[in-house]
């Protein structure tokens, strides 16, 4: 098995197994985070200035993120790579589409989104996945699409080997700085907008980062 193949399977997995208990304990975590309550608020309000269109949640989990944009009026629809998630999502958000994918290789059509979220859902990639990753996020929105990051700052990978509830996990959890995530996107064709720290419900120390797909 190559390394790509084997940190997305150990993260599948994890997320399969965890699924449940997972949706149960993060549920409400954006009720507790004005400020990234805020932050996506202004992405909506980029997606609607720029005249809508389907927005992809890549790494949605259970779909609270994808179900909060669409509150905001986002036509967002989910994707993550665990299958077990992505049935949570469509049980608790029935109205709303999810897909089962990987953000190395998302089956979406060049320029076919109008924006793209990842919230916390780069936190498993390896720094030398992470280019070829938003140079997915790159292909498949359209240009001058807002992106919105969320991710845990610091400067450490640590092993994940149990979480929400106990359960056995196997993920390396990245923290990273603003200032890395930020090169890496503009290595990738994206335009920095704006880029802050928050300490929440979401994470005791987070990233948010705002660009757009250049032309």
């Amino acid at each position: 098995m190559d390394v790509v193949s084997d940190w997305l399977t150990d993260t599948r997995t994890s997320y399969d197994t965890v699924a449940v208990s997972y949706a149960e304990l993060v549920r409400d975590l954006l009720a507790e985070s004005p400020y990234e309550r805020a932050a996506l608020a202004l992405f909506a309000d980029f997606v609607h200035a720029a005249g809508g269109g389907p927005v992809a949640d890549v790494g949605c989990g259970s779909g609270r993120v994808t179900a909060h944009l669409h509150g905001l009026g986002v036509n967002a629809f989910g994707i993550d790579l665990s299958p077990r998630m992505i049935e949570v999502a469509r049980r608790d958000h029935p109205g709303l589409r999810f897909q089962v994918g990987s953000m190395t290789d998302l089956a979406l059509a060049a320029g076919s989104v109008a924006g793209l979220v990842a919230w916390y859902s780069l936190i498993h990639v390896p720094d030398d996945q992470v280019g070829a990753v938003l140079a997915q996020f790159r292909r498949v929105t359209r240009p001058g699409g807002p992106l919105l990051l969320g991710f845990h700052v610091g400067d450490e990978s640590r092993l994940k080997t149990e979480g929400y509830g106990g359960h056995p996990m196997k993920v390396y959890v990245h923290r990273r700085q603003p200032a890395r995530v930020a090169a890496w996107l503009r290595d990738a064709g994206f335009t920095v907008e704006a880029q802050l720290t928050v300490t929440s419900a979401e994470s005791s120390l987070g990233g948010i980062i705002f660009a757009r797909r250049g032309a």
